[in-house]
């Protein structure tokens, strides 16, 4: 029969709480970096669409006096042809803006694409610990 010494127990024991705080440790830094990119993405979104609606409608005013005028311009003569030419380019404009919106959405990174790589990381350090 094999005794346990005090020594060992406590060789045990001290082994435990070091994976335990190896994992915390772990957990903490992978929340650290996940929080890092959850703020990094908001600030970007919100600047994002502060430019976005300041330049909508900053074109949307511009866009709709050049159309004002062209058509007080052309009054007497083609008012009909201006307004169906700057209604088809207007239209056409938005569509592919829209088409540009969708493939830049879908074009996007995965939002936690650092975090998930730095996990996968650590989960092959630890299967290929012996």
């Amino acid at each position: 029969m094999s005794e346990k010494t005090p020594g060992e127990s406590r060789g045990l024991l001290d082994s435990l709480t070091t994976l335990a705080a190896s994992l915390v440790a772990i957990a903490h830094t992978r929340l650290d970096l996940l929080s890092s990119d959850i703020e990094e993405e908001r600030e970007h979104f919100f600047s994002l669409l502060v430019l976005a609606l300041t330049a909508l409608f900053c074109l949307g005013i511009g866009v709709l006096l050049a159309t004002l005028l062209l058509v007080v311009a052309f009054w007497d003569t083609y008012r009909l042809l201006v307004l169906g030419t700057l209604a088809g380019l207007f239209l056409a404009a938005g569509i592919a803006a829209w088409r540009i919106a969708l493939h830049k959405a879908r074009a996007k990174p995965r939002l936690f694409a650092a975090s998930m790589s730095e996990l996968l990381k650590d989960r092959q350090q630890l299967v290929s610990r012996p």
